[in-house]
């Protein structure tokens, strides 16, 4: 966990993530790179030279057999404020409308009703659990099936609900992750939503495993080339890297 605070403290400092005296909101989805992600600002809270504080929202969209009792167990344990918002998403996508690419509409429910939370509480800053293996997948998907060179960006202010969004993990690799939340044996809440590892993510994915066999320093180069670019919005704000 010390190395992923690390890790945590200098992508916060170089992409100027965090203002004093600020709330950010983790958007708590049970998995294991959101529990890690509250887990780490929970922690960097507590020394970093720009005090703020953290609280956690959960949209829970109705899936069947989604518990998230254990989330607010652990968040009281932290001392971190646990905001749930049930909204009928996987009625209105699986049940009603029948989608057959769910993914899509999923997000952008949940998005807005994770707006509408964090305007509610007065928050202006969610934290997301994207990890370094995302971007380097986001940025293959992009280009494999839009045809363009782009990925999410460290920091994205969305003007239209006012919020910011921030992603503090992007130093982090996956495997990290995976290992400090089974070494934590945090509360993660498995996600049995019918669509569940049957994207084009997965699918980059597997690609990009398949690669790193062949090229091991594959997601490396990947990454760094966002940076070197940069694209739209990675320059760090700290000339120390």
């Amino acid at each position: 966990m010390q190395e992923i605070l690390g890790l945590v403290r200098r992508c916060v400092t170089d992409y100027d993530m965090i203002q004093e005296g600020e709330t950010v909101a983790v958007g708590v989805s049970g998995g294991k790179d959101s529990l890690v992600t509250l887990t780490a600002l929970a922690r960097l809270s507590k020394f970093y030279q720009k005090p703020f504080k953290v609280a956690a929202i959960t949209v829970e969209t109705g899936v069947p057999g989604m518990s998230f009792d254990a989330v607010a167990d652990y968040c009281a344990a932290l001392g971190v404020e646990y905001i749930r918002v049930n909204v009928p998403i996987y009625e209105i996508v699986f049940l009603e409308r029948k989608e057959k690419n769910p993914c899509s509409l999923c997000a952008k429910l949940r998005r807005g009703a994770l707006s509408t939370a964090m305007n509610e509480h007065g928050i202006k800053t969610i934290a997301l659990g994207h990890h370094y293996d995302d971007a380097v997948e986001t940025l293959l998907m992009n280009l494999l099936f839009e045809g363009r060179i782009g990925c999410f960006q460290p920091v994205t202010y969305l003007s239209r609900s006012d919020v910011t969004q921030i992603r503090p993990l992007l130093y982090v690799k996956e495997q990290q992750v995976r290992n400090v939340a089974a070494k934590l044996d945090l509360p993660i809440v498995h996600n049995p939503c019918p669509a569940n590892g049957e994207t084009r993510r997965q699918e980059v994915k597997d690609l990009i495993e398949s690669l790193t066999e062949r090229y091991p320093d594959l997601k490396q180069k990947l990454f760094g080339a966002m940076q070197r670019y940069p694209l739209y919005g990675w320059d760090t704000k700290n000339s120390e890297k």
